[in-house]
C-alpha cells in the first residue's frame, strides 16, 4: 500500500537562503528581485546580487560603526541624524597620507641643482610653455 507518511523516502533538506550561503545579513533575494526589475541591464547574472549585498552590507557596518562612535563622543547612547552626518563626513574626508616613493622623484643635475632637461616634446604635439617642472616634494602633494 502506498502511503504517505514518515516512512520511506527522504526527507527534504531544510532551505537555506544564499544570504547565509554567503555569510551576510543583507538580502541576496532581494537585491536580486531589485536588480532584475530595475531595468540597470539586460541580464543579472547570480554573483552580481551577493556581491552587491556584500558591498550594502559593508558600507552599512562602516557609517553605523563611525556613527556609535560619533554618538558615544557626545556622551548618548542613541544614534541621530547628526551623528550620521558625521560620519557619512568622516568618509568623505578620509583618504591615505600622500607619499612619494624617492625613486619616483625627479633626479637632480650635476651642475646648478636644478632638474634634468625635459625630452623633446614637438614630436608628442605638446608645447613646451605646458610642461611644467615641479622643484621640490611637497609640490607634488595635491591640497
Amino acid at each position: 500500500m502506498s502511503g504517505r507518511g514518515k516512512t520511506g523516502g527522504k526527507a527534504r533538506a531544510k532551505a537555506k537562503t544564499r544570504s547565509s550561503r554567503a555569510g551576510l545579513q543583507f538580502p541576496v533575494g532581494r537585491v536580486h528581485r531589485l536588480l532584475r526589475k530595475g531595468n540597470y541591464a539586460g541580464a543579472c547574472g547570480s554573483r552580481r546580487p551577493v556581491y552587491l549585498a556584500a558591498v550594502l552590507e559593508y558600507l552599512t557596518a562602516e557609517i553605523l560603526e563611525l556613527a556609535g562612535n560619533a554618538a558615544r563622543d557626545n556622551k548618548k547612547t542613541r544614534i541621530i541624524p547628526r551623528h550620521l552626518q558625521l560620519a557619512v563626513l568622516t568618509i568623505a574626508q578620509g583618504g591615505v597620507l600622500p607619499n612619494i616613493q624617492a625613486v619616483l622623484l625627479p633626479k637632480k643635475t650635476e651642475k646648478g641643482g636644478g632638474h634634468r632637461a625635459a625630452p623633446d616634446s614637438s614630436s608628442a604635439g605638446i608645447s613646451k610653455g605646458s610642461v611644467r617642472s615641479r622643484s621640490k616634494p611637497q609640490d607634488y602633494i595635491l591640497k
